[in-house]
């Protein structure tokens, strides 16, 4: 009788916050605009046209490696791309090379909604998940900021500036002890985290049973991640003219990038719009979604609007350049192609419980 308590309860927390709603049932009633730009464009899939250095648009199936490759290296953490053909010992080898030292950040090459996205803190983890994971993956330095956020980023390709048309800011799955209840309790007693609760269990393992002391604080998860309890906050009040500068200098020198997200860990918000202390730990291109929706002040009208004006800047530039630089779009059967390959990743990553 508890468990269908519980289950009920989780279920009317999720029908009266529509944050938690299923994608398709938060985009869906507005997939006909969608529709209409493809009539428009004569291609349903001419998203890729907006950002032409990036496989598809950054739509899907696009390899971070490649992506990352793009970027000032400066700008991002040390990447190592790892095959599932590689001896262990090697990858290893390659790890000290490159100089990347536990804790380590572990991902998917291809992925999506932070699926196979692990904190590495030895190498026996490392090994665990070289073996286990099936797909090519990146080993990346971790980056120590308290902070993450992610900003989204536009530019007309015909226009020298660009603009800043959202800032999400990334609250991380934190507890804090009381000396009493195990980490698994104190997170069923988070009506955010505990919808989560599988996911959460899962990252943690046995650390699930421990009992922190009374007052300590313990993030339970190091990556902001909205499908694992994180919290999304509107932070595009915060956006001033030193940060769109900072931020059309690096898109700027993005080849082909005219659009998309950049999630960003920093120090301090008054350093990263000085340019300081902060690192780009991932690109997402054409298929952005405009985060900052998700703050739970946010009505579901908000977030549609936000929705159409994003399609419809992605349309804008994707035009442009199908017109004026001659990129052509993606046609349908490649389009289908490459949703369905999209779909198999994500399947796999899926059968690993990731």
């Amino acid at each position: 009788m508890r468990r269908i308590k519980m289950s009920l309860s989780a279920f009317v927390i999720r029908l009266l916050h529509w944050e938690y709603w299923p994608t398709n049932l938060i985009y869906g009633p507005v997939g006909w605009y969608w529709l209409w730009l493809g009539v428009k464009a004569r291609s349903f899939y001419f998203m890729n046209a907006a950002n032409p250095g990036i496989h598809t648009g950054g739509f899907v199936m696009e390899s971070k490696k490649d992506v990352y490759a793009l970027l000032p290296e400066r700008l991002y953490p040390r990447t190592l791309y790892v095959t599932k053909k590689e001896k262990f010992p090697a990858v290893l080898e390659q790890v000290a090379m490159e100089e990347i030292s536990f804790p380590c950040i572990v991902k998917p090459d291809i992925g999506m909604q932070g699926l196979g996205v692990k904190k590495i803190s030895n190498r026996q983890e490392l090994a665990s998940y070289h073996q286990h994971m099936p797909l090519p993956y990146l080993i990346q330095s971790y980056v120590d900021y308290p902070n993450e956020a992610g900003i989204f980023y536009h530019r007309i390709p015909n226009e020298k500036k660009g603009k800043i048309s959202g800032v999400v800011l990334k609250e991380f799955v934190t507890i804090t002890g009381n000396g009493i209840d195990t980490v698994g309790i104190l997170v069923q007693q988070n009506q955010r985290y505990s919808l989560y609760l599988d996911p959460i269990v899962h990252e943690l393992g046995a650390k699930i049973h421990w009992i922190p002391p009374k007052g300590e604080t313990m993030q339970l998860l190091h990556y902001g991640n909205h499908a694992r309890g994180s919290k999304f906050v509107d932070g595009t009040h915060l956006v001033n003219s030193a940060l769109e500068n900072l931020f059309d200098e690096i898109c700027t020198q993005i080849p082909g990038f005219y659009f998309g997200r950049l999630d960003i860990k920093y120090n301090s918000w008054e350093e990263l719009s000085a340019g300081k202390n902060f690192s780009i730990i991932e690109l997402n291109g054409s298929g952005s979604s405009p985060t900052h929706i998700y703050d739970p002040g946010h009505s579901i009208v908000f977030a549609w609007k936000e929705i159409m004006k994003h399609w419809r800047l992605i349309y804008r530039i994707a035009s442009y350049n199908h017109i004026h630089n001659k990129i052509p779009y993606l046609r349908f059967a490649e389009g289908v192609r490459e949703v369905r390959a999209s779909g198999r990743v994500k399947k796999i990553l899926n059968a690993q419980n990731w």
